[in-house]
């Protein structure tokens, strides 16, 4: 038998022990993910877009939203369905994954990023204001319709389903049974041609976005108080979406339906009384106006890359910059400017910033920018003058 020389072993295990220790890496917030219309949270192009967002942070848990565990049966849900009933056994569901709790919450809250995708966005934010115990860092929409729809989507010639949904709704927008049974009706907002406001039928019928957006005369502290929670609100609107009309909803635009004038957020009625809680979240810096650029839903990897990498990832490790480093119509601009409205070109930013950028570009680059935002509009007939305003929202010239 060999005993080992107890003295020299005790002095190696202290001075192993007194070595620092390799900290582990911070876990990544959960990401719930809400696809949109037509789509199926079993879609193999979802569950890409999932894996993705864990190869940028590794060991994110990702959830995909679903209202059916049968994908088929959670399609049709996108066309069919009451959005009150949804919600409520999406949020009961999202509790029952303990993956989703936040360990540091005694009350066993849960806290996620999400992302949203085309009517997966607004259904998003509904979900947040309405579901007891979630709390959102970071919700980032594609291609939403935050401010609703005015029209409905077209149908491919062999979706039936589509077809179906959008037979009930003409004539019949307003009727409990519509309200009840199709899921667009629940978010179709049209204007009064005359006065430009939501018409009284809205209101009165609509039995999802009249609520969540807060618009009715009573509205809810507890709304205004979850968005004002949020770290991050980013709204990304796709650059040539012509799905979504009007596009601009996707920022909570509104667009006057008869002269297609563009009132910016920060100008209406609903940001300067803050009846959602986004004037409180904008101040504090965490309401970003993206674009994509593309078609509806023709996401990058680059763009999706970016937002994952910007807007997720471990609680303090998410920065406040934007989608493809803040690059807009190859203008740099930071979130108190950005305010693009692609249709009338306005750039949210005060006159000294917005000529410092002109006058750093170069011929080419400005050549470019006037191609873009002037002349290929006017070779598509929707020529609108270049407008640029002061924090006022007062216009001023810049070309």
């Amino acid at each position: 038998m060999h005993l080992l020389n107890l003295p020299p072993l005790l002095s190696l295990l202290a001075l192993t022990s007194a070595l620092p220790r390799p900290t582990p890496a911070p876990t990544p917030l959960p990401l719930i993910i809400w696809h949109g219309l037509g789509d199926r949270y079993d879609a193999d192009g979802l569950h890409s877009t999932g894996d993705l967002a864990k190869k940028v942070h590794p060991g994110t848990y990702v959830y995909y939203i679903r209202t059916d565990d049968d994908g088929n049966t959670d399609r049709s849900n996108t066309f069919f369905g009451n959005l009150t009933t949804q919600l409520d056994d999406v949020c009961e569901a999202l509790k029952l994954d303990a993956k989703l709790l936040d360990p540091s919450d005694p009350d066993g809250g849960i806290r996620v990023d999400a992302l949203g995708f085309s009517q997966g966005g607004q259904f998003l934010r509904g979900l947040l204001e309405r579901c007891d115990g979630l709390s959102m860092r970071s919700l980032v929409t594609f291609g939403s319709q935050h401010n609703g729809i005015a029209e409905f989507q077209t149908c491919g010639r062999f979706d039936f389903v589509c077809k179906g949904a959008t037979a009930l709704v003409k004539g019949n927008a307003w009727t409990e049974y519509v309200q009840n049974k199709v899921v667009p009706a629940q978010y179709y907002r049209p204007l009064n041609a005359t006065t430009g406001m939501p018409k009284e039928e809205y209101l009165e019928g609509s039995n999802f976005l009249a609520d969540v957006n807060n618009e009715r005369v009573n509205k809810s502290e507890g709304y205004k108080r979850k968005i004002a929670s949020l770290e991050r609100f980013v709204m990304a609107v796709f650059e040539e979406d012509v799905t979504v009309v009007p596009r601009e909803s996707g920022w909570f635009a509104e667009v006057n339906a008869t002269s297609g004038e563009v009132t910016p957020l920060r100008e209406r009625q609903m940001y300067k009384e803050d009846w959602l809680g986004l004037r409180e979240l904008d101040e504090k810096g965490g309401l970003f106006f993206e674009t994509a650029p593309g078609k509806h839903m023709e996401l990058s990897d680059e763009v999706l890359r970016s937002a994952f990498k910007t807007y997720f990832g471990a609680e303090g490790e998410a920065s406040s910059g934007g989608l493809l480093d803040g690059t807009i119509a190859g203008g740099r601009l930071n979130n108190d400017q950005q305010m693009l409205m692609q249709d009338d070109h306005v750039f949210g930013c005060g006159a000294d910033e917005a000529q410092a950028w002109w006058d750093s570009l170069t011929w080419l680059e400005r050549r470019q920018f006037e191609w873009e935002a002037v002349w290929k509009p006017w070779l598509r007939g929707e020529l609108a003058p270049l407008r640029v305003y002061d924090k006022d929202h007062k216009k001023v010239d810049l070309l």
